[in-house]
């Protein structure tokens, strides 16, 4: 029994792409072969995709050599779908019905683990986030985003985009922006270009304590990115810490190196 084409697949199951989702379906064989690759080898990987929809990036990660394919997708539209995919791969291909963002996607499979995904552009950043809270969980993220999101979480201090995902991303992992992807490759075709991040966790993580630590002086340091640090830290007691830390409290958030963002946030763990 040979797999039927996606386009029949999508046609047989009248599936669409639908807005309040964010979803915009990537069905360009060629593209998902590449974006699976930047996984690297991945034998005896498990592997998560977050809302697979049709499940064109999905056929091109069961053609990798993972272990397993984890498909989380909230749209039950796309259910009947993608168990019939799971038909033709038995005991690899795991469709969970929930919402990713209520979801410990670690949990899901056994380590080596990585996520592959073409996220819903609005729930992509608390994704994200989500995730560099568990980074030691994950060998390797390669995730799509809205081009101007991707360039965020790769910005460098002085940049505009530079902002609080740099920062936390950074923080816990080297990123860089590895493909770029025209709006013409999607159905529906979005109003913006798309890039994959690929996002890879730092050997040492920082505790629970110390993430919560650098999101509240992140927060707090670019909510109010216009004003020099030693007002936009008040709230969390700013002057001392910048004094702590040998930091000018005239500088502004986007001058701050990552590394002097995380002496910020040792110094604001250990104050409480």
């Amino acid at each position: 029994m040979s797999l039927p084409s996606l386009r029949d697949t999508i046609q047989a199951h009248g599936l669409d792409a639908k807005k309040a989702l964010g979803q915009h379906f990537l069905l360009d064989p060629g593209i998902c072969a590449r974006i699976a690759a930047l996984g690297g080898d991945l034998t005896g990987r498990s592997v998560v995709e977050i809302g697979p929809g049709p499940g064109g990036l999905t056929r091109a990660l069961l053609d990798t050599p993972a272990s397993r394919v984890d498909v989380v997708e909230i749209d039950e539209r796309a259910w009947p779908l993608l168990d019939e995919l799971a038909t033709y791969y038995p005991d690899r291909l795991h469709v969970v019905r929930q919402d990713a963002l209520k979801l410990d996607a670690a949990a899901l499979a056994p380590a080596p683990r990585q996520i592959i995904a073409n996220l819903p552009y609005n729930v992509a950043t608390p994704l994200l986030v989500g995730w560099l809270r568990q980074a030691s969980q994950w060998e390797r993220l390669s995730l799509m985003f809205q081009l101007e999101v991707a360039e965020r979480i790769c910005a460098a201090p002085g940049s505009a985009a530079y902002g609080r995902l740099a920062v936390l991303s950074q923080w816990c992992a080297s990123c860089s922006v590895a493909l770029r992807i025209p709006p013409a490759a999607f159905s529906p075709p979005p109003k913006v270009h798309s890039a994959v991040a690929v996002i890879i966790p730092h050997a040492e993580q920082p505790s629970p304590q110390l993430f919560r630590a650098m999101e509240q002086v992140t927060a707090a340091a670019f909510g109010q990115r216009r004003k020099m640090l030693r007002s936009s830290l008040k709230s969390i007691g700013g002057e001392r810490l910048l004094e702590q830390a040998e930091i000018e409290p005239t500088r502004r958030a986007e001058t701050l190196s990552v590394a002097e963002f995380a002496r910020l946030a040792e110094l604001n763990l250990a104050s409480r």
